[in-house]
């Protein structure tokens, strides 16, 4: 065997990179909204830089209970836009933030420069793309990370919306 195969374990029989035990990536998250709630938003959140993504509390309607449920979640800008994955630390279920999204696309974001009001879509065609590839320009291999799901991963964007701009309902005729 040469040093070329020993030293890269990733690639050995195609298999996705390794990912830590699900008890310690949730137990991660929850630190980290420690965090940042002990710190009254001070810490546990960062803008994305060149090389790197950045995180931000994204706050949706429960699509079953109405009440709002917050989560923070890595993102990068795209121009006025905001783009995340729909990932779940890349377990098999779609994550709850994102199923309250498909149900009420209004939401809020906080960032480490403020609020603002967005309103969620799932990027499609070749908009999806062009954001799954920036997504891979931040080093994560996420096309092995994403080969754990059997669905595709949703690239999320979220669109800057008007503050006195209100939804049509979903049952109107066009």
């Amino acid at each position: 065997m040469d040093d070329t195969a020993r030293d890269a374990p990733s690639a050995q029989a195609g298999r996705p990179p390794r990912l830590p035990p699900r008890w310690f990536v949730r137990s991660a998250w929850v630190v980290h909204r420690g965090i940042y709630r002990v710190t009254r938003g001070r810490k546990g959140l960062w803008p994305p830089k060149p090389e790197r993504w950045g995180t931000m509390r994204l706050t949706t309607t429960g699509r079953r209970t109405g009440r709002e449920r917050s989560v923070i979640v890595a993102y990068f800008e795209d121009g006025p836009n905001l783009v995340t994955l729909a990932m779940n630390g890349w377990a098999e279920p779609e994550p709850a933030w994102w199923l309250n999204l498909l149900s009420h696309p209004e939401a809020t974001v906080v960032l480490p420069t403020g609020e603002r009001l967005v309103r969620a879509h799932a990027a499609v065609g070749a908009e999806r793309a062009r954001l799954w590839a920036a997504w891979q320009t931040f080093g994560d291999d996420i096309e092995a990370l994403s080969a754990r799901r059997s669905r595709e991963t949703a690239v999320v964007v979220l669109e800057p919306r008007n503050p006195r701009q209100r939804s049509a309902p979903t049952d109107a005729i066009a």
